[in-house]
């Protein structure tokens, strides 16, 4: 009898056992999924993520085999943005309108505080611009002629300085460190430039790579695309759409540490393997807590690393932000905040599987929680590439690359109202911009335009109506007086427009100040599709 019961408890005990360990490894797989969620199993480097990233950076080849992701917590993003409040007013009126940029690809502040940007100029990055080697294939046009570097005075937007021409290929990253040294990234170059103070002399001080030769080495660089300086010289490169690499100098441009490993999986979470970059697009110093943030392009995310040692220290991404992250930009203000630009979504096809709005974002770091959106006249942006705010936090500044704008925010505690004169001379001005001749070819210069206000648009609503009236009753007097139904003119069937000094309905259109409506003015620029404009920025 004694061993049956034996044979019992020993089946028991088993049981018992097998429930325990498949619920500790259920607890396990749930700790880790998020974790994985990333890269499914694949291994990092493989040939398929490297084919995926050239796929995507040349736009060309079959559709994108993405591995499938884990299903996340369903978010609804148009719901949660619309919760979210506008605490930054767009300033229509800046920059001054004489300001003709290309594409805009960074933006930063100059010791003074004026507002230093990188352009384009006539250059656009296609599908042709590289080969798949990520070698420059547009050698032969030489550099961009114009100056790419301006300095804008923040109040009204006028050019104070300019300089940088016969020097640049493809612009990119702008940086401006604590003893107003300039530094630049040329993607098609491959190289990274430390300049003096408003590029006085036109000589780099300091150059880092090998000119339009790409690589991954000690002394290359591919496409590097953003740099940020520590105060004590010390400065980092974002090595960038090809090595997805974050590498440390010394001030004598002598290499200390590199991290980061290329994970070009397509989709993006809450939490994900930290040191793993699809295109480390931008940087931001957090001098409060010694750390170096990353905008971690095309997995939607900011990666914070401790900035003496590179490891890692934080991650930040919200499901309302999308799939991808451009730019950020710290600010100390409320206790710490990253702003925050996103982009298009990067699916294709009528039917988007994500919600996608683009906007620039306020991040709280303490909360982790989005505190506000901000677009120009509340709307959204469409190619936005980079991001700078003051360090009260008062303003901020969006570089865009198509329309090719640079634009500013105030936050809703410093804006002022707009008057009424000043949005009759900001309505007249864009009409002005509007009838420029667009260029025409490979893409030169266009004038910077600025979305109109809605004052604006009441203002010139007003003077249709009043232009519309006028006319109608100046019809209708007319009809009256040739029916004789006016007690002048019953005896003089003459119409008043037949005499030779009599009233004019074009004069009197004149007296009052109307203009003839210019049929080839527009108020929006010749807008290229947005997906392949944001894939090779």
């Amino acid at each position: 009898m004694k061993q049956p019961l034996t044979v019992l408890k020993g089946c028991f005990f088993c049981l018992n056992f097998l429930w325990i360990h498949r619920l500790v490894t259920a607890i396990d797989v749930t700790e880790n999924q998020s974790a994985q969620r990333y890269l499914q199993g694949l291994p990092i480097g493989s040939g398929s993520n490297a084919d995926r990233l050239q796929q995507m950076l040349k736009g060309v080849g079959a559709p994108i085999n993405w591995p499938q992701p884990a299903k996340p917590e369903i978010t609804d993003v148009k719901t949660e943005l619309a919760k979210l409040n506008t605490t930054y007013v767009y300033q229509n009126e800046w920059p001054a309108n004489n300001v003709r940029l290309g594409a805009v690809t960074a933006v930063s502040f100059d010791k003074a505080g004026n507002v230093v940007i990188f352009h384009r100029v006539n250059r656009i990055w296609s599908q042709r611009t590289f080969n798949n080697e990520n070698v420059y294939q547009e050698k032969n046009r030489g550099p961009i002629r114009e100056s790419t570097v301006l300095g804008l005075e923040p109040d009204t937007g006028k050019v104070l300085y300019d300089w940088g021409k016969n020097m640049f290929y493809m612009p990119h990253g702008l940086h401006i460190d604590p003893e107003d040294n300039v530094w630049l990234t040329d993607v098609a170059l491959h190289q990274v430039f430390k300049f003096p103070p408003r590029g006085a002399g036109g000589r780099p001080l300091l150059t880092l790579g090998t000119a339009f030769h790409p690589g991954n080495g000690i002394k290359k660089f591919c496409k590097p695309t953003a740099v940020a300086v520590l105060n004590n010289g010390d400065f980092f490169v974002a090595d960038g759409y090809c090595n997805a690499r974050i590498v440390k100098y010394s001030k004598q441009g002598e290499q200390i540490l590199v991290w980061g490993e290329n994970s070009f999986s397509g989709f993006s979470y809450d939490v994900a393997p930290p040191n793993f970059f699809a295109i480390p697009h931008a940087l931001t110093l957090v001098p409060e807590l010694e750390l170096l943030c990353a905008a971690d392009r095309e997995n939607g995310r900011v990666q914070c690393f401790h900035s003496i040692n590179g490891t890692f220290h934080s991650q930040y991404h919200n499901p309302v932000i999308g799939d991808r992250l451009f730019s950020m930009a710290y600010t100390p203000a409320a206790g710490g905040e990253l702003v925050i630009v996103n982009g298009p979504s990067a699916e294709v096809g009528a039917q988007q599987q994500h919600y996608n709005e683009v906007h620039g974002f306020v991040l709280s770091m303490r909360t982790r929680q989005l505190v506000s959106k901000f677009g120009p006249n509340n709307l959204q942006f469409e190619n936005p590439h980079d991001v700078a705010v003051t360090a009260d936090g008062n303003a901020i500044y969006v570089a865009e690359l198509s329309p090719t704008r640079i634009h500013k925010f105030l936050h809703k505690s410093v804006a002022k109202p707009m008057s009424l004169s000043a949005v009759k001379s900001l309505s007249s001005s864009n009409e002005v911009a509007a009838a420029a001749p667009a260029s025409s070819g490979s893409g030169a210069e266009t004038a910077a335009a600025h979305h109109p206000s809605g004052k604006a648009i009441l203002v010139a609503s007003l003077m249709l109506v009043f232009a519309g009236s006028t006319l109608a009753l100046a019809l209708m007097m007319a009809r009256r007086r040739k029916r004789g139904c006016l007690p002048f003119g019953t005896h003089n069937r003459r119409h008043a427009w037949e005499k030779t000094e009599g009233f004019k309905l074009g004069g009197l259109l004149d007296r009052n100040g109307f203009e003839k409506l210019d049929q080839n003015a527009s108020d929006e620029e010749h807008e290229q599709q947005t997906t392949s404009i944001s894939q090779y920025a």
